[in-house]
């Protein structure tokens, strides 16, 4: 069953604009105690504060994001200013889930809030199933100089989670580019072409994941999607800072009742051990009607906004100080003391040899 919607509080010019407010008729449940009716008193709260902000403030995150420059959002840490920080022209985020989860559907609907949709094809080559082949990268900006990019991803297969995982791993360690095949598409004797395309670091990871497959896995007692999801969430090469959990979005929440989607949300969290409502969005990619959310749900256009907005922090806060050429002095002049130490103990233990044999012989002789 779909989540309700009702009117919103303001109308938009030219109509009343619609606005979901799904969790509304949950607070008239009140009463219970315990962890999980707290818990649901938090994700409440923080529901309301994004309609709130929504009414207040979207159109200035809008603004901010859409004149974002890689590393308007760092600050200063570690006594090290900002012109000596490795800071990228683009900032690159990496959106990862399971298969059917709605990465590019959200890669969408961050073109539709933004007010980009116009500009650019939303549909990314994929196969007879509808999963994404290969790597596709969106600037949602349009720059080539400045601003971000966000990268979609092929969905993870939960029976063969170990070679997505060591896939995900290496796209951390050596970095994405656009067009670049994934594993399991029958396109990696393709990746010559995509080699022309300029490789990106990783600068923040998003997984997303299917809220209603996470409810019927615990309603049905299969653990798979749970467990699979738990894995991905705490795979250690996705975290860009070991302090923090990556950003967690939820979404197909509007294919479930209020009272499904919320325990759904609060059971999920509480498996996956990340709190309910930090990082953690609920975010349908279409509404009711079938359109995309930016002029009927303002709530929900916030929270993909906040969700950017989240990413770019944690991008600007990982960027590495840049390496001083004094620094590759003394890493050059330590490998060579290595080498140089290696030697040496190679001509003594080969000294020690002959030496041992002269005794040997002379001893024979004797």
């Amino acid at each position: 069953m779909r989540s309700s919607v009702q009117a919103g509080d303001d109308g938009g010019e030219g109509g009343a604009a619609l606005a979901s407010y799904w969790w509304r008729p949950l607070v008239e449940h009140g009463g219970s105690e315990g962890e999980a009716a707290r818990r649901r008193v938090r994700v409440l709260r923080e529901m309301e504060r994004l309609a709130a902000a929504a009414n207040e403030s979207l159109d200035d995150l809008r603004h901010k994001l859409l004149t974002y420059k890689a590393g308007d959002l760092w600050f200063p840490a570690g006594g090290i200013p900002k012109q000596e920080m490795d800071i990228p022209p683009v900032v690159s985020v990496l959106l990862i889930g399971l298969a059917g989860a709605g990465k590019s559907m959200l890669v969408d609907l961050m073109y539709y809030v933004l007010g980009r949709a116009g500009f650019v094809p939303l549909t990314s080559p994929a196969d007879k199933d509808g999963r994404t082949l290969c790597l596709e990268e969106h600037n949602v900006l349009r720059s080539m100089r400045n601003g971000f990019c966000v990268f979609d991803s092929r969905g993870l297969d939960r029976d063969r989670m170990g070679d997505g995982l060591e896939e995900v791993a290496e796209w951390m360690e050596k970095g994405v580019r656009h067009r670049q095949p994934c594993r399991g598409t029958g396109l990696l004797d393709a990746s010559a072409p995509a080699k022309r395309f300029v490789r990106r670091r990783v600068n923040c990871v998003i997984i997303v994941a299917n809220l209603r497959e996470l409810h019927r896995s615990l309603l049905s007692g299969d653990a798979g999607p749970l467990e699979a999801t738990y894995d991905l969430v705490h795979h250690p090469p996705i975290k860009i800072n070991s302090t923090e959990n990556p950003i967690l979005v939820l979404t197909h929440g509007d294919e479930l009742s209020p009272e499904e989607r919320m325990e759904a949300r609060v059971k999920a969290c509480e498996h996956l051990g990340v709190p309910e409502t930090n990082g953690v969005y609920d975010i349908p990619c279409v509404n009711e009607y079938g359109a995309a959310v930016d002029e009927m749900d303002p709530t929900t256009a916030y929270a993909v906004a906040e969700v950017i907005l989240r990413a770019l922090v944690v991008a600007d806060r990982s960027h590495r100080p840049k390496a001083r050429i004094k620094d590759r002095l003394l890493l050059v002049l330590s490998w060579a003391m290595c080498a140089l130490s290696a030697w040496f103990a190679f001509l003594s233990r080969c000294c020690a040899k002959l030496g041992r044999a002269n005794r040997e012989a002379k001893l024979r002789v004797q």
